[in-house]
């Protein structure tokens, strides 16, 4: 084998890796993670959707048992008490995943 053949050989082989490496490396989209807008308007519906229902249900037993709004209030403030709850949750779930990602590229980081 001459140095040109070589040489040669040894670009295809490096063409061949650098597509091996990109065809292997997961495509990222800027839009796949949750932006931040997108976020606030989760746990607003949260929220939202938490004080619906336990409005929704006090002031169906109230109707029901033809009490005062004591039902209403009570339930408010449960549903209250879940939409921040659901909130919270999906606030560590969502910073988990950063931070694992975080990890994950700083690992990759020092393998290369």
């Amino acid at each position: 084998m001459t140095e040109d053949d070589q040489k040669q050989r040894l670009s295809q082989l490096e063409a061949k890796l650098a597509a091996a490496k990109k065809a292997k490396q997961p495509e990222t989209r800027a839009d796949s993670d949750f932006s931040g807008g997108e976020l606030a308007w989760r746990m607003v519906i949260e929220m939202v959707s938490g004080l619906g229902i336990g409005f929704g249900i006090g002031y169906g037993l109230d109707s029901l048992f033809g009490t005062l709004p004591i039902f209403l209030v009570l339930f408010t403030l449960l549903g209250l008490a879940a939409g921040v709850n659901v909130m919270l949750r999906s606030a560590r779930e969502i910073q988990a995943k950063q931070s694992g990602a975080g990890e994950a590229e700083a690992q990759k980081d020092e393998r290369d």
